[in-house]
């Protein structure tokens, strides 16, 4: 692993002594987790649309009146109008036990993995990656910003 300017800053760097599997092993970790933190995103982009669909359907029980279909009006505005999505359970709900539980619990286990066996280090794997892939001495492959390459 390169060391100086040209390389990795020390956050960067793999401790001494901490094996490729090791390396490996936290990069699929870390990976993981990128992916649920992208369920996280979509399980608030349901929270927020399935709250806009809820609130436009005011205006779709009043517009069903305005025409004169009351019983329509009347079946939105008493079965769907503010139905949980799940049993017993708005979004938000659902957003607040998947944080507090299943999100929580997994960015611990990546913290005190991390901690444990690389002294807190992130995205060592891609560091390293990026090391292998980079060309040294071109334009937009230097090691860090503000580094020569």
């Amino acid at each position: 692993m390169a060391s100086g300017t040209d390389g990795p800053d020390e956050r960067h760097r793999r401790p001494a002594g901490v094996s490729d599997g090791t390396v490996a092993a936290l990069g699929k970790l870390s990976e993981a987790l990128e992916c649920v933190e992208r369920v996280r995103g979509h399980l608030y982009s349901l929270h927020q649309l399935v709250g806009h669909a809820d609130l436009m359907l005011d205006d779709a029980v009043e517009m069903f009146r305005a025409a004169g279909h009351d019983d329509i009006a009347d079946r939105i505005d008493t079965e769907l109008l503010g139905r949980n999505v799940i049993a017993g359970r708005w979004t938000f709900q659902i957003v607040e036990d998947f944080d507090d539980g299943y999100y929580a619990l997994f960015r611990d286990v990546d913290r005190q993995a991390r901690e444990e066996l690389v002294g807190g280090r992130r995205h060592l794997y891609e560091a390293e990656m990026k090391e292998r892939r980079r060309t040294r001495g071109r334009p937009g492959h230097e090691a860090r910003p503000g580094a020569g390459g």
